[in-house]
This record gives C-alpha cells, structure tokens and sequence, in this order.
C-alpha cells in the first residue's frame, strides 16, 4: 500500500535529496512525495490531496513557518500527522511544536535512516487511527452512541470531525423484511417473539458481513444493510440469495417454538446516496446512516417485494444481468415516483 508524503521546506535541494535518499520506496511505490515550499502552499496541496498520510515540515519558512502551519493542519486535514523536520531543535520549538500537535521532531542535518524509521512509526499510527476510524464507522452498537464523550474517551479530536464529515458515495442499499413476523407478535409471548426475531436478525448479520456489508440499522421485523466499495451490487445480491437461502431452511430450534416456517422479501437498490452522522445533536442520538433516493427506492422495492423474493430496479438489473439469473416482473408504481418502474426478481 502506497503511503502518501508531503515535504515542506523552503530549501530547494531538499526535493532532490529526498527523491535520492528514497528512490527505492519511490520505485516500488511504497512511499509518493509531494512537495511545497511554506505553509500556504502545504495547506492548498492538503486540500488538493486529502490522501496524505504525514508531512514533514521545516519550522522557519516565508509566508507561513512551520508552526503556524501546525497550528491549521487540525482544521484541514484532522488524521495527517507532523513531524517537524528542522535545524531550530530547541526545547522552545521542540515544546511549541508538540503543543500544536506535532507527532513526532527529527532535527537537521538529517539522518535519512532515522526519518525513515520515524516515517514507519507515524505511518504505521496513522494507519490505527483511519482502520479504527473505519471500524467505528461500520459497527452498528458504536455508530448509535459516537457522541462528545465518546469521543474525549478515545483521545482523539481528528475523530470528531472525521466522524461529522459527510460524503456521496456510490453503494447499494438492501432491505430485508420477515414476512408475516406481525402475526406471531400477536398471539405469541414477548419472550418467544425476541428469541425468534433475535435467531433471524443473527442470520442475516452473519451473511451480510460475510459479503464485505454491514448492518445500518434494524427496523420493528426488518434489516437496513449497505454495501461499498469494489462489486457492491453483486455481494449484496449474494449476501440476500445467502439470507433467503438461510432463512427459509431453518426449522424449529426449541421445542416449544411456534410452527412457523420464515421467508423474507428483500429490495436492493443501487447508487449515490449521502453519507452522514444524521440525528439528533440535542439528545446525542446521531446515527452514521445513508439517505437518499436509492436507499428510498430501495424500502419501496422490498415493500412490493412477495414472499421470498429479493426485488431489484432495472438500473441495477443492467449492471448484474449477465452474473444473476433474475425475472422480470413489468413495471409498477413506487411511492413518490411519477412515473412506473421496471422491477425484476433475482433467481439464482
């Protein structure tokens, strides 16, 4: 994986010292650098290139020094790491700079083996802080209760607006319901009733997150999960022909269980949907969700979806005919749609 570097220093021949010191990294493409000669100019690449990983920044530089551009690095791009690379190695600088959030100081004239372990080191924290950012991200318990204090208990105030950034992403939406779940709630205990929805909802996790997706949100008798990332689509599909599949073979775990034999009807819908920590800030209940058209058309799909059947739209028809056996079903009339839609059920 290839780890991003931007260098900031005033002295030109830093650039080729560097690209020297580190052509091997450069050639297998472990490390890319990106240069700026002050502050100013560190910040614009900064908002140019969010994938950078850390910079290494000189302190004495014209128009913005290195300090003050600690100082903003916070605001633009809360997960990139510092380290101070400079000849002013004082304990006032080496204090000032780690007050502003410096990660790490490493002073002129530069040991390139030692920058190079101290790159590893920032690196590899980096990396903790984007993979436990992600799993936050992608945990059902911990995206309903990502609030100040949960925050101020990691430690880490790039989380905050890490976790607050909202983005359009492309993914898709599937929603499962347990049909005829209503009936049981009505003439069995309380006790049965969670014991089975709990039994069903376990089922379909564990074939959702063994295609890569995970669960958003559970709703009464129904399941809310998103796919991202490479093949979204197809694993989503998978992971509902998995859930049908699943689902309709269980039998009776207790004895004392009602005879009742479950079946799903499932809506997938695909594409750019609005990512974000949406709820509400006063309660401190904000729920890392999905909005959107899609993810809308997606419930309304699984809405006319019958017993058993996992309903996809045309769009996302096209994009899977040629990897699913599915079925056309005609058009029909969504909610708030002026005009029908195709729908198709997959198969197999």
């Amino acid at each position: 994986m290839k780890s991003k570097i931007l260098v900031v220093d005033d002295e030109t021949d830093l650039e080729l010292l560097i690209r020297q010191k580190f052509r091997r990294q450069i050639r297998e493409q472990s490390y890319e650098f990106v240069f700026a000669y002050n502050g100013v100019e560190a910040l614009a690449k900064l908002q140019q290139q969010p994938d950078i990983d850390i910079v290494l920044s000189d302190i004495n530089m014209p128009e913005m020094d290195g300090l003050t551009l600690l100082s903003k690095l916070s605001e633009v791009s809360p997960l990139t790491k510092t380290v101070i690379v400079s000849a002013y190695g004082d304990m006032t600088n080496i204090r000032t700079a780690m007050n502003r959030g410096a990660f790490d100081f490493v002073c002129k004239p530069i040991n390139f083996e030692d920058l190079d372990v101290t790159m590893q080191k920032t690196l590899q924290h980096v990396t903790h802080l984007r993979e436990t950012l992600q799993a936050i991200k992608e945990n059902n318990i911990l995206r309903m209760y990502v609030d100040e204090s949960v925050l101020n208990f990691m430690g880490h105030r790039e989380f905050e607006s890490s976790l607050m950034m909202n983005e359009t992403v492309n993914a898709t939406a599937v929603f499962i319901d347990i049909c005829g779940f209503t009936a049981i709630t009505e003439r069995e205990s309380a006790d049965t009733v969670v014991k089975l929805i709990n039994r069903y909802f376990d089922v379909m996790v564990k074939e959702i997150i063994a295609q890569g997706g995970f669960v958003d949100k559970f709703m009464g008798d129904a399941v809310m999960a998103v796919f991202r990332g490479e093949y979204h689509l197809d694993r989503a599909i998978e992971a509902a022909l998995a859930v049908r599949n699943h689902i309709e073979s269980l039998g009776k775990a207790q004895p004392d269980e009602p005879v009742y034999t479950p079946k799903v009807a499932i809506g997938i819908n695909t594409g750019e949907m609005i990512s974000g920590n949406i709820g509400s800030v006063t309660l401190r209940r904000l729920d890392y969700t999905v909005i959107g058209d899609v993810v809308n058309t997606a419930q309304r799909l699984q809405s006319v979806a019958k017993e058993g059947q996992i309903i996809i739209s045309d769009a996302a028809y096209q994009l899977v005919k040629n990897s699913f056996q599915c079925e056309p079903l005609g058009e029909v009339l969504l909610k708030n749609k002026a005009n029908p839609v195709a729908i198709y059920a997959v198969i197999e």
